[in-house]
């Protein structure tokens, strides 16, 4: 058995939305974004032409660039194209050899391509949590909301909001971003997240939280102008340099700074209430870079 070829069909509209019985509230500040198992391979059985995921790549697309404009971490599945016979397990009872019998469709998108500082998982099984390091991740980063859009809504997504339900990550299935076999089962799934284990919103209704959020960041006082001179004076201290020594350009990881460090560094100045990804400052080691990548978290709004 393989995976059907999909008609298009009409994405279930909000007012077809079902009521979330979870009571809590979408926090951007908390949140991941998970783009799962875009793979060309995946997006093939909707055809050419087939308006239904051509709309729901769309709406991935505005959730990704809002994400990254607001610095919220993301996340991609994507399946090996070589899996050895231990690795596909079951899979290989369900769907047969799958993806591994077409590797040249492994790629992502293109107009999703990942991005620098993107984290991608490869995947093993329907969840993104089996057998990655997805949890291990978010834990680290302190979050515990997931944003989940791409296919298919009724397998991986569903799988993977409810895994994350287990873990206490509030997982925010997003209704008109994900694609599915069929209109039935695509409405199967929204119902089950927003029954059983998760908030099901659509994507104007995350991207409005999503600009919420940014037009609800503190503005800087005038003792925040100098974040690179305050900066600096910790570096010096972490590192217990002289601060004379550290110049704007100076590459922080000659004079001693290294992985363990400069978390410590990140999780000091998200006490001070700013934020920055951890990969891009380890990518530019500068004081002049880290002042300029330091972004002030955004406001809980009630």
């Amino acid at each position: 058995m393989t995976i059907p070829r999909i008609e298009h069909y009409d994405i279930p509209s909000r007012n077809e939305l079902p009521k979330n019985r979870l009571q809590l509230r979408f926090d951007p500040s908390q949140a991941v974004l998970l783009i799962h198992d875009t793979q060309q391979y995946f997006l093939d059985f909707f055809g050419d032409k087939n308006n239904t995921i051509s709309s729901v790549l769309e709406n991935i697309v505005s959730l990704r660039d809002m994400c990254h404009q607001l610095h919220i971490p993301t996340a991609f599945t994507a399946q090996p194209p070589v899996q050895a016979p231990q690795d596909r397990g079951l899979l290989q009872d369900m769907w047969g050899p799958g993806i591994i019998a077409y590797p040249n469709r492994a790629e992502i998108s293109p107009q999703l391509a990942p991005r620098a500082g993107d984290l991608v998982l490869t995947k093993w099984r329907y969840s993104a949590f089996a057998r990655t390091e997805l949890l291990a991740w978010m834990r680290q980063q302190r979050k515990n909301q997931l944003i989940i859009c791409g296919v298919y809504a009724h397998i991986g997504c569903q799988c993977t909001a409810a895994d994350a339900f287990m873990s206490d990550i509030t997982p925010i299935l997003v209704s008109d971003a994900v694609a599915d076999f069929s209109r039935t089962k695509h409405l199967g799934a929204l119902e089950y997240v927003a029954g059983c284990c998760g908030l099901v919103f659509d994507t104007e209704h995350v991207l409005s939280t999503l600009r919420a959020s940014a037009q609800a960041v503190t503005p800087r006082t005038t003792s925040d102008v100098d974040v690179q001179n305050e900066l600096r004076a910790d570096v010096a201290r972490l590192l217990e340099v002289n601060v004379d020594g550290l110049l704007p350009s100076t590459s922080l990881f000659d004079v001693g700074m290294d992985s363990v460090r400069l978390m410590t560094l990140v999780e000091r100045w998200r006490g001070k209430g700013y934020a920055a990804d951890l990969v891009d400052l380890a990518e530019t080691p500068t004081l002049a870079a880290w002042a300029s990548k330091l972004k002030p978290i955004p406001a809980t709004a009630d």
